[in-house]
């Protein structure tokens, strides 16, 4: 879908925290936006840090053009990155004087995200802001005892809503995430929209073959950080019946991978436990297609692209019953809740599923498959693009 021929195309400059090279939800949505927005015509600008240490740069890429700030490094992750600003808010203002964009969207309340919301609002360009993150999910990187890092939280709470109270519209991917803002950021117009997901990419296509995993399989994808609660999965694998010889594959990166291998060869699982590390597109959707059983133990998901992405790909779906992750599954239509850290009720529901007759475990990844289509890419890319135009909260077309 392009724009329409009566509306001319609009210089769109998406202020982003984490891109890629970054491996999160939140850098993912970003580049499927600024892809999304350039396929629809719209000339795209992306503000994002530098992945290693040099001068700011300026690279173009297929989906946009990517302006690249000096950043830096923190001892506490093994990729996140931060910018200083009094380093950038010179360049975002000089930036802003090149590009002229009729519109800026923030994916985040901290850095970059704020110093291009205060630049839009100095100049009177429309803004719209799109909330990715809790508090909490700082919360591994901090090295500080737990009340502090309450403190720091509210203080983060209190810091979004003066950033974002700032914006024309302000979106979150799911209605617990506006409810959450609602609360703790007191911010009262906040619209659920999700990130949005390519639904048939990750289906079968005419004649495809893939051929099925070995054993039955269980898989994760995501960042190995400790709020993902990967452990928890590795030590329900092991209480699973020996009989019914249940094998984990874990896709995805991060500071905890070496600690969850030596973890899974204490338990005895090296043979069924494989760690798989960053996956390419393809490989991933094989992943997908191929997992008996999708789980994500994590309990800080603001939506959880991957877990629409295996539903997509009409996995059943185990999930932790915390934050977003509860409004993705119909108890026992498509998968089940599981006590959050609670490895022996994630045991018990692996084996049920597992253990039920194909055609059963079929007819639940299906319904999953069902579920996502209001989670189209398109729907939101539209509604996105109607959110630049000037659309409001109330509008019908919404």
């Amino acid at each position: 879908m392009t724009t329409p021929s009566d509306q001319p195309p609009l210089t769109i400059l998406i202020a982003a925290d984490t891109y890629p090279p970054h491996i999160n939800g939140a850098a993912q949505f970003s580049y499927r936006l600024a892809n999304g927005m350039s396929g629809r015509g719209h000339n795209v600008h992306v503000l994002a840090c530098r992945a290693d240490d040099g001068a700011s740069f300026t690279e173009f890429r297929s989906e946009a053009t990517v302006h690249r700030l000096r950043s830096h490094g923190v001892f506490t992750h093994e990729y996140f990155r931060i910018c200083f600003p009094w380093e950038i808010k010179k360049e975002i203002g000089l930036l802003f004087d090149r590009i002229k964009p009729d519109v800026v969207h923030i994916q985040s309340h901290y850095m970059i995200g704020e110093h291009v919301l205060y630049e839009a609002a100095k100049r009177g360009i429309r803004i719209v802001a799109t909330n990715h993150f809790m508090p909490e999910n700082l919360n591994p990187f901090l090295p500080f005892p737990q009340w502090f890092k309450d403190i720091i939280g509210k203080i983060s709470w209190k810091d979004m809503g003066k950033v974002m109270g700032q914006a024309d519209v302000v979106t979150t991917p799911t209605p617990l995430a506006a409810k959450a803002m609602h609360q703790h950021a007191f911010l009262h117009k906040v619209l659920p929209l999700s990130n949005g997901i390519d639904s048939a990419a990750y289906e079968l296509q005419p004649g495809e073959v893939i051929e099925p995993n070995a054993h039955p399989t269980v898989v994760f994808v995501g960042r190995l950080a400790e709020e993902k609660h990967v452990d928890v999965l590795i030590n329900a694998v092991s209480k699973t019946p020996a009989e019914l010889n249940v094998h984990l594959e874990i896709v995805g990166g991060g500071e905890v991978r070496a600690a969850l291998e030596a973890h899974a060869e204490r338990l005895g699982l090296g043979e069924r436990v494989k760690f798989l590390g960053l996956a390419s597109d393809e490989d991933l959707r094989e992943a997908y297609i191929k997992a008996d059983l999708f789980c994500m133990p994590g309990t800080a998901e603001l939506q959880s692209l991957v877990t629409l992405e295996a539903m997509s790909a009409s996995t059943p779906v185990l999930l932790a019953d915390a934050m977003a992750l509860p409004h993705l599954v119909r108890d026992g239509e498509n998968g089940y809740l599981f006590t959050p850290n609670d490895s022996d009720d994630l045991a018990a529901k692996i084996t049920r599923i597992l253990q039920l007759p194909a055609e059963e475990r079929a007819a639940m990844g299906q319904a999953s498959r069902r579920m996502v289509e209001p989670h189209s890419i398109e729907g939101t890319l539209q509604t996105f693009e109607d959110l630049y135009r000037g659309a409001s909260y109330d509008d019908k077309a919404l």
